[in-house]
């Protein structure tokens, strides 16, 4: 394995630390806050300097008068009340680069501690279209799966599907309402449940007799009642079906698709479990938890409701219970709306509380909504919440209209265009969404998201494709990929952007925050669209120069597509735009 200049550096303040007798703990180097006056910086001497009592420009003076010895240094300073600043020589930079260029992983190492982490995200309902809620749900989740897979952990994604709470009970309720039995469920696709569903979720509301009843038909079905057992088993399937059409169109894999009726057994247990070491206690009929107070109040928890049945909270704690015995998770993180904050705190709390999971992380990574350019929750024009589905056929749209016809390119047919149609859209859609930090809401801009030019997906695949067709070019004139030599300030600017891909990768999965990745692959398409305009290859006279730009033009492509992989988007051969 190929290590990163960052990693190199490393070592070679390690070795003068030790030499020096430091403690080699603070021989720590980054990326410099200043690149316009050095490539990296170690402020090792400021810690150093409270620990042995002495001024922290004289410790780093020595440290500085070391690295000076190194043939790939260029430069060292200390600056300031001890930062020592690093300039390498082009040399080393380029070596560097034929390294990465050689390797699969991109000079990307493995973590040396692997973890099992289990993914909660997605979570679709029984009989609800995916909405634009659930965009952000699958598209960090799996941007975040990605890059915990791609760094060596194991990761296992389930979707928790809503399958087992009151809008079942509601749902059964109300076709019996209308049909006077469950006899025709089995009948009903996912339009005809909907739009049950709606139709009871407006009964309810209006009527508190209808809503009792799909609390107790609830209770019921979750008690093993057969007759509800067997509509359940016809609606959850038909649901997932649908909700899997959707996932599929994202790219957002799921290994489990389990539901909260599989918790259902664990309930139980949770239950004897709280009562056996005295945490739980009923009150007006319910068995509750009560949980410690802090400077934030915290409602208690309910277990089992007045009514007999489960409260949903129960089967989130049961299902930590689940992933711990049965997956061995290390670590459980669930990508859910950040307005479910409180609820995550108290399920945490109440795992805590029981001893389920002692030895793992449990962490909750709220988003933010997506919004319309009224700063509120997108919607449709007659003000009801986007589908998802709906959301993705605009954006096809407004993509399709930038494409050519069938048969105005050569080797596009109908078919292959619509497929770059679904890459571009989807693609820009994710980027729009993972550009900006999961917890941040954004504003959706259906007119500005699918532009070849700005922060865009399509301008990072455009890049990818431009490069494509360079290598087309050189491959047709027999150019050949060379050593690397950097003889120019693009070419240096390019090679240490490169360079630093993987302390992106790791900071990106230590943070569980996929829009690290997306900023570093704008900002590398953006250097390398400065390098091509200042550093040309097939126009170059000295065969030499041009065979090393062309391996730092394939280094960029192969980058820039592993970033995208990363954030769940594919790069397409070839982009193409109408000649209007």
């Amino acid at each position: 394995m190929n290590l990163t200049l960052e990693k190199q550096l490393c070592l070679k303040f390690e070795n003068i630390f030790k030499n020096l007798g430091f403690d080699e703990k603070y021989a720590f180097v980054k990326p410099s806050d200043r690149p316009d006056l050095s490539d990296f910086q170690c402020n090792g001497a400021l810690a150093l300097s409270k620990i042995l009592k002495q001024n922290p420009r004289a410790i780093g003076e020595k440290i500085a008068e070391q690295l000076q010895k190194d043939t790939d240094v260029e430069s060292v300073s200390v600056d300031g009340p001890g930062f020592i600043n690093i300039k390498l020589k082009n040399a080393f930079i380029a070596e560097n680069m034929d390294a990465m260029a050689k390797d699969e992983r991109l000079n990307c190492a493995l973590t040396q501690t692997p973890k099992t982490v289990v993914m909660d995200f997605g979570g679709p309902n029984v009989a609800k279209a995916l909405h634009v809620g659930h965009l952000r749900s699958a598209v960090i989740g799996e941007s975040i799966r990605r890059i915990l897979c791609f760094a060596g952990h194991k990761v296992i994604s389930d979707v928790h599907f809503g399958d087992w709470g009151t809008p079942m009970g509601m749902i059964l309720a109300q076709i019996i309402f209308e049909d006077g039995n469950l006899s025709k469920v089995e009948t009903y696709d996912i339009e005809a449940i909907s739009a049950i569903y709606k139709r009871a979720n407006i009964r309810c509301k209006e009527d508190e007799k209808a809503a009792e009843t799909a609390r107790l038909m609830t209770a019921q079905l979750q008690n093993g009642n057969e007759e509800y057992i067997k509509a359940w088993k016809h609606l959850r399937a038909v649901s997932v079906s649908a909700v899997k059409q959707n996932y599929d169109e994202l790219n957002a894999n799921f290994d489990l698709w389990l539901g909260e009726s599989d918790a259902h057994k664990m309930c139980g247990t949770i239950v004897e479990m709280a009562q056996k070491q005295g945490i739980s206690e009923v009150d007006d009929g319910a068995t509750i938890i009560r949980l410690p107070q802090t400077n934030k109040p915290m409602p208690p928890v309910i277990l089992v409701k007045s009514d007999g049945g489960f409260g949903y909270q129960l089967t989130d704690i049961a299902t930590i219970k689940m992933r711990v015995d049965d997956l061995k998770a290390d670590e459980i993180i669930y990508v859910v709306d950040k307005r479910q904050s409180l609820h995550f705190e108290q399920v945490f709390e109440v795992a805590q509380m029981l001893g389920l999971a002692p030895k793992t992380e449990l962490k909750h990574i709220g988003f933010g909504t997506v919004n319309g350019r009224d700063g509120k929750p997108f919607k449709t024009r007659d003000g009801g919440v986007m589908n998802l589905k709906d959301l993705i056929e605009l954006s096809k749209d407004k993509v399709r209209a930038s494409m050519p016809e069938a048969g105005e390119v050569e080797g596009y047919n109908a078919k292959e265009i619509e497929e770059l149609v679904s890459q571009i859209a989807i693609g820009a859609i994710k980027f729009q969404d993972l550009k900006n930090p999961a917890q941040s809401g954004y504003v959706f801009e259906l007119d500005d998201f699918a532009k070849f030019d700005g922060k865009t997906g399509p301008y990072i695949q455009y890049a990818i494709a431009r490069i494509n067709s360079i290598l087309r070019k050189a491959a047709a004139n027999k150019l050949l990929e060379g050593r690397v030599i950097i003889s120019s300030e693009d070419e240096r600017n390019l090679a240490l952007k490169l360079a630093s891909f993987e302390s992106n990768v790791l900071r990106a999965a230590a943070l569980k925050e996929p829009s690290i990745i997306a900023d570093y692959a704008y900002t590398l398409a953006q250097l390398f669209s400065t390098f091509y305009n200042t550093c040309p290859i097939m126009s170059t006279e000295d065969k030499t120069t041009a065979q090393s730009r062309l391996k730092l033009a394939r280094l960029v492509r192969d980058v820039l597509k592993t970033a995208l992989k990363l954030l769940g988007i594919e790069a397409p051969e070839a982009m193409l735009k109408s000649k209007d």
